[in-house]
Formats: C-alpha cells, structure tokens, sequence
C-alpha cells in the first residue's frame, strides 16, 4: 500500500525529483500504469479553475495622512469600498457597482464599471482615484481627501474572498417565455441555450471530493500569485448528495482564499461586466493534490464524463427560491457545445475558461518541478460528508 507525507513530498521538491502532473495527464497515466504504479511514481497532482468568483473582494490599507485622517467613506475609482473598520483600512467587495450607474433602471444594465475592475486595475499597476470623507475627531482631524494611487502607493493590498471554487455548479437553463439576464448570463426562453460554469476534471474540488488534503493553510496558486486556504468558504456544504464515484451533485464545498495583491498577475484577476446582472470578477485558483495514497491518486482520475452538474431552471423556479433541478448533464457533454434536453438540443457555453485552468494547473506544475513552490499541509481540514467522516 502506498502511502507518503507532506514532509517526504517537500524534501523531494526541494531536491528536484518530485513527480508532479496535471489533473488532465495523470488521467492517462494511470490508465497505462494502473492506480497502484502511478501513486508510487506520482507525488502531485496540480488543478486549475479560473471563472466568475462573486464572494471576493480586497483589503486595502492606505498609509497615514499628514495630517491623520478616520476614513468614514471610500471610494476607489468612484466604486464605494467599505471604511468601518479602522481608520485607513477598506474593504472594496467585487461586485460593488461604480456610483451614479442606473443599474438595471434601463432594462438590461451594461454595469460598466465596479469593484471587480478596481482590484483588476490595481493588481494592473494602474492609476486609480481614491476619495475619502470623515467626521474628523481629535486625533484624526482631516476631514477630506483625494488623491492618485497606485498598488504601489498602498501599506497593504490583499485578496480575501469568502467564497471561491464551487466544487461542482449548476447549468443554468430558462424555462420561462421571456430572456433573463443572470449572473449565470443571457437566458433565451423555452430553454433555447445552457450556460456552466467549472473546469469539470481540472476543478480543485472536484479532484478531491472529500477534502482528504485541502483546509486551512493549504498553499495555492491565487490570481497568479501564491496564496492560501483561509477556511471553508461561505455556503460550504459538504453534504450534498454524491454519485458513487465521490462527486457532488451539486454546488457542496467552497473555499475562503487569501492572498497578497503586490504577487498577482492581472491576467488571472479580471473584472467582469454581467449584462443586466452586474459586476463581478474572474478569479484564477490552482491547488495541488498531494498524492498520500492510492484513494486520493484515484480521485484525481476524474473524467468528464463522469461528473455530472444538476440543470437549473433560472427563469422561474430559481427565483421564486424553489428548487430549480430539473436534470442533470455530464461535463463531457457540455463540452462538445450542445446537449439534448427535454427532447430538442440545445447549445452550450462555459462562463469559465478551460484553456485558463489548464494553464494555471500547467503554471503551478512549473512552480512545484522548479522548487519554488512547497505543500502547505492543513491545520485542519475542510468539514466534509459526515456520513464518510474526516480522514
């Protein structure tokens, strides 16, 4: 029986004889060597996903004023970020939209400009305007501010999004007789087009289905940067029912990332303009499947067409807050651009970027097999199906 640590896998890192694949190339692998040979010869495994990410956001620090400022408001680039926390610390969440945009006044909003493309513009090097009021007190008496900055200028910049990665996510679908404008994109009626989102066998989660090696402090791949596993994210819910192979049928597990900014490449952090929804940010996660065992080699053998993602109705049962699964498709068919569903078919179109995922899995590859980049073993892992227990 094969079986490793954190420790052996690091040591063989920093030597340079680590074996380490993507989650597309170990599929092969393991098919020619068997499950067995390929856990002895591989110690990891690499994933990718880069899509739409609504829960993510930046703290920002700004330095201290001369004279000493409490900011009460903020805003970077016209986009409001949040000041009540201390007195130059903000928080700018992605899906903030610019001030003064109509929004969905006029039916369907463009959303131009928001949250998203700040922290896009700022990991860009770019000049952003920042404006901040105040009450003023004894101690911090300036009142106003404005001023031009950039990544550079700021004390501290860095990502934290409470909830990124789904493990599995849904198709979205309109079953109405009217276009709706979502955040899974435009709609057509009567089920007319399909629209998903996840990398399907490179997705992080997907390749470790119970979260054998993922939790707090695991080291990442992060916008083109390194970054963590803060903690579970919001909405985890790791007891969705499961096909037999481990995947969730539907959304179950997420992650809280964090990340510094000043390491991040604005390739892989991209706002997002959503017509008649809003604004948002694609974000770009790698995490690396450490290979302890044959189980955890076997769930990154993941194909395809063997994970499936429930088909939801956007259009009417989503949201009225009813339960919106009225099928389910594998990745591998969604892929080819069309799917049949309900007796026609229907054609398909990702919101995130396979070729992205692949090239974040092959960058982080690179980053392991040079040594620059060691497993972060969990302080504590992710709560996972209480019916399988924590391993």
């Amino acid at each position: 029986m094969v079986k490793k640590t954190y420790e052996e896998i690091n040591e063989k890192i920093k030597r340079g004889t680590a074996v380490v694949v993507t989650a597309e190339e170990v599929i092969d692998i393991a098919a020619a060597e068997g499950i067995k040979k390929a856990a002895e010869k591989i110690d990891v495994v690499t994933t990718g996903t880069f899509g739409i990410m609504c829960s993510s956001g930046a703290f920002l620090n700004f330095w201290h004023t001369k004279p000493k400022m409490k900011m009460a408001h903020v805003w970077l680039n016209d986009v409001a970020a949040y000041g009540g926390i201390a007195a130059v610390d903000a928080y700018i969440g992605a899906a903030e939209v610019i001030e003064g945009d109509p929004c969905n006044n006029n039916h369907p909003g463009h959303f131009r400009y928001g949250g998203g493309h700040v922290i896009e513009d700022l990991i860009a090097g770019k000049e952003i305007r920042l404006r901040a009021d105040a009450y003023g007190t004894d101690c911090y008496p300036l009142r106003k501010l404005e001023k031009t900055i950039t990544i550079n200028d700021l004390r501290d910049a860095f990502m934290f999004n409470p909830r990124n990665s789904y493990q599995n996510y849904n198709v979205g679908v309109n079953c109405s007789d009217k276009t709706v404008y979502t955040y899974m994109g435009i709609l057509k009626p009567h089920c007319a087009n399909a629209h998903y989102s996840s990398s399907g066998q490179l997705s992080p989660l997907i390749n470790d289905p119970y979260y054998r090696t993922i939790g707090i402090g695991t080291r990442i791949f992060l916008g083109g940067g390194e970054g963590y596993v803060a903690w579970p994210g919001t909405q985890h819910a790791p007891n969705d029912p499961r096909s037999e192979n481990g995947v969730p049928l539907g959304g179950a597990g997420t992650l809280a990332v964090i990340g510094d900014m000043k390491q991040m490449n604005s390739r892989y952090v991209r706002g997002v303009s959503i017509t008649g929804y809003g604004v948002s940010l694609m974000v770009g996660i790698g995490v690396p499947i450490p290979i302890l065992d044959e189980e955890i080699l076997e769930f990154t053998t993941i194909k395809d067409q063997d994970i499936f993602a429930p088909i939801c109705d956007y259009g009417i049962l989503y949201p009225a807050g009813e339960k919106c699964d009225i099928g389910s498709v594998s990745y591998a068919e969604l892929k080819t651009g069309e799917i049949e569903f309900q007796g026609k078919k229907i054609r398909t179109a990702p919101l995130s970027s396979y070729t992205m995922a692949q090239e974040i899995a092959g960058s982080l590859k690179g980053w392991i097999n040079q040594g620059k980049f060691l497993l972060g073993q969990p302080s504590q892992l992710l709560p996972t199906d209480e019916k399988r227990g924590q391993l």
